[in-house]
């Protein structure tokens, strides 16, 4: 018969063996882990230098092409409100509007839609923006009735580009894209002051796939799905 000491080591190389094993699975889950937040910010990466090359002649009007400090899987295209020319309290993009939009456009869903890109995008938001003068709830709805305008005017533009669009990318940009506002809720602050002028703006929120969610598109052969022409 085992004595009491026997047991007692038996018990003990058992934990040891146990506390072993939870270690190696917990290194494996943090390098597991790290792997696919590295592939992630590499896919995230990719993306937002294809944006800055495409649209740098329109970073120089002060279109803006960063990462969103919110969202790690997140980049934002900030248009000022100064390219758009929205009259004040209307949400019609006027003439001197719609050129700035005839020309970001194509260029826009065509990085967005690439082959190279376009596999990797989730979604895209049109998010319109109010600074906090007047009626915040005039500022929603104002905001939410200009992003609404960028949208139909980006899909009358990819309708009607001159060649400069395709079908594939009018379907794909749909696929994408919604719209929402945003009011006075997310001001744009220089030195903890609200800079108004900043804060009425509309923002292209570019929303990345994650590690997981690409690899269950594999899954499920999904992957190279994209809308086409009928």
């Amino acid at each position: 018969m085992p004595n009491e000491h026997e047991n007692t080591g038996l018990a003990s190389s058992l934990t040891d063996l146990m506390t072993s094993l939870a270690v190696i699975f917990v290194l494996l889950l943090v390098a597991m882990l790290n792997n696919a937040l590295q592939q992630t910010k590499g896919t995230k990466s990719q993306v937002l230098s294809r944006f800055e090359d495409a649209l740098k002649d329109f970073q120089k009007e002060g279109v803006q092409v960063t990462s969103d400090p919110k969202d790690p899987l997140g980049l934002l295209v900030v248009v000022p409100e100064g390219l758009l020319k929205f009259e004040q309290g209307k949400s019609d993009i006027p003439s001197s509007g719609k050129e700035f939009v005839q020309e970001f456009i194509p260029k826009f869903v065509a990085t967005a839609c690439s082959p190279e890109i376009g596999p990797g995008i989730n979604s895209i938001v049109v998010e319109g923006h109010a600074s906090s003068e007047g009626d915040e709830r005039l500022n929603l709805r104002l905001s939410q009735a200009r992003s609404i305008s960028v949208v139909q005017d980006s899909l009358d533009v990819l309708d009607d580009s001159a060649g400069r669009s395709s079908p594939e990318n009018h379907r794909c940009f749909v696929d994408f894209v919604s719209a929402t506002g945003r009011g006075s809720a997310e001001p744009v602050e220089v030195t903890g002051k609200e800079d108004r002028s900043l804060s009425r703006r509309v923002v292209f929120k570019i929303r990345v796939k994650s590690l997981e969610q690409r690899g269950l598109e594999t899954k499920l052969g999904l992957t190279n799905l994209r809308p086409v022409a009928p």
